[in-house]
């Protein structure tokens, strides 16, 4: 009969944190197995060393290259592999002489430990059981002595080995987080929390619970002096004293054409780390309630007010998110903020513009790809400009056969400019021209249809509503599973051809 296998947790290092449990299953298991490096020395082992007697078999698994290189043929990571298919079978072989084998792993087995290459190798052919432990992300908010995540807060989990720019997307869009494997990935760390905005946040925890622990501002320590059992923490905010300052900032961002799902990572960073959120209640809605932070919601017909009223915020010290559907730059906020805050009084207030996706181009990807090829973007409302003006260019655009994205195409009070559209766009486009009508694009809502021009009925359009109608060389596909998709070449045939 088979032995058992047992991947034990052993904590983060203080041997009076291990578990009951564990502290049993070392007793009765037969073998004993750790991880090691050349030097033979295991953190594992000498967490459980008073709990091992002579009577145990002890195997260890001592890693042939850790840092250093090889030349093994398959580089590292073939190294690394035949290392562990090894080890499994080193220890198959003590379970199918039917003893009880325990793998022993710092903090717990499967939150980057050694162990889970074992398991993934030998679960399956053998009794297994998980001793949890406690982590070395618990351990340090413990030493910390701070809240780690709150309420609706989020915590993100981060390898320090990630690119840089990586490490800073994902700081910035979350609201707590640890970074691991600090060592040689400290300073690429360090510059990612301060591309991030987050490095004031930051604290160090090394050697949680160990001998030689040390806790710090993360801003504050040299890279030559840490170690692979470190931690970068960015604790709870949610009763955070928010800091002074003379001048705050106003940063106008766009949530895309619906809900998180669309929003950027360096949008979710910026929603997070305001103070104040400005702008149309509908668009605030979008956007999750954080504790301490103030919401500014009005109507969609104040754009102006709304701007220097963010501004007004800013000169009083406020961080502030101007918070836009779509883009904030396409028939949205930034401009109305840009142009506020070109007036002498808020020359001095720092102003970002941070990309959205679009509404075109967020139903383009439903239907397909019909903006393939050049096209151009028109609103259709004339309530800031005149109609003729629009008729002007819906002209040179149709002309030019360029595809088309129609914004505010209609609402309860405009209800004639998308018929007046379709009979300027016949003068120049075949009446079988596919029209993606793409209404609440990502929302509940949703509906996306291709029709042709000609059968586009203004009915069916509202404010919710992005209509996008194909130049000449457009095509129209049903694939085989029934779905219709409309794309636009982008190769464009030569004059007379």
């Amino acid at each position: 009969m088979s032995g058992k296998l047992y991947g034990v947790g052993l904590g983060p290092g203080d041997p009076s944190l291990m578990t009951v449990r564990a502290v049993e299953v070392i007793a009765e298991a037969d073998v004993i197995a750790y991880h090691s490096a050349r030097h033979g020395r295991s953190i594992a082992r000498s967490i459980a060393a008073r709990h091992l007697t002579e009577r145990h078999i002890e195997e260890p698994l001592v890693y042939p290259v850790t840092t250093e290189t090889t030349d093994h043929p398959g580089g590292y990571r073939g190294a690394i592999d035949d290392f562990y298919a090894e080890a499994a079978e080193r220890l198959a072989a003590h379970l199918d002489a039917g003893r009880t084998v325990a793998v022993l792993a710092e903090g717990d087995p499967l939150f980057y430990g050694s162990y889970m290459h074992m398991h993934k190798r030998l679960a399956d052919r053998y009794d297994t059981e998980v001793i949890p432990g406690v982590t070395s992300v618990s351990a340090a908010a413990a030493r910390l002595g701070t809240p780690l995540a709150e309420g609706e807060e989020v915590l993100t989990i981060l390898p320090g080995t990630l690119p840089e720019e990586e490490l800073a997307a994902r700081l910035a869009a979350t609201d707590a987080a640890v970074v691991m494997k600090l060592g040689r990935t400290f300073t690429k760390v360090r510059g990612a929390l301060e591309s991030s905005g987050r490095l004031a946040e930051a604290r160090y925890v090394e050697r949680a619970t160990m001998s030689g622990e040390r806790l710090a501002e993360l801003a504050d320590v040299t890279p030559e002096s840490v170690p692979y059992f470190a931690v970068a923490v960015l604790p709870s905010q949610v009763d955070a004293e928010p800091p002074v300052r003379e001048l705050g900032e106003v940063v106008v961002v766009g949530t895309g054409p619906a809900g998180p799902l669309w929003l950027t990572p360096e949008t979710r960073g910026a929603l997070a780390a305001a103070d104040d959120l400005v702008g149309y209640t509908t668009y605030l809605d979008r956007v999750p309630v954080r504790p301490g932070q103030l919401r500014h919601g009005s109507d969609n017909r104040v754009e102006a007010e709304r701007a220097e009223f963010a501004l007004q915020l800013a000169r009083r010290g406020r961080r502030v998110a101007v918070v836009s559907g779509g883009d904030p730059g396409v028939f949205a906020m930034a401009t109305a903020v840009l142009e506020a805050a070109s007036e002498q009084e808020y020359a001095d207030i720092p102003v970002r513009v941070l990309p959205g996706v679009t509404a075109a181009n967020a139903a383009a990807a439903r239907a397909g790809a019909p903006l393939g090829h050049d096209y151009a973007t028109i609103s259709l409302s004339d309530r800031l400009k005149p109609w003729g003006v629009i008729a002007e260019r819906l002209h040179a655009a149709a002309a030019a056969d360029l595809v088309l994205a129609l914004y505010n195409p209609g609402s309860r009070s405009r209800t004639w400019q998308v018929g007046k559209a379709r009979e300027l766009l016949l003068e120049h486009r075949a009446p079988d021209t596919p029209v993606v009508v793409a209404r609440d694009v990502g929302g509940s809502d949703e509906r996306v249809r291709i029709v042709r021009l000609a059968d586009l009925d203004p009915a069916e359009v509202d404010m919710r509503t992005i209509l996008l109608v194909g130049s000449s060389q457009t095509r129209t596909v049903r694939r085989g599973n029934g779905e219709e998709i409309v794309w636009t070449p982008r190769r464009y045939p030569e004059p007379g051809v």
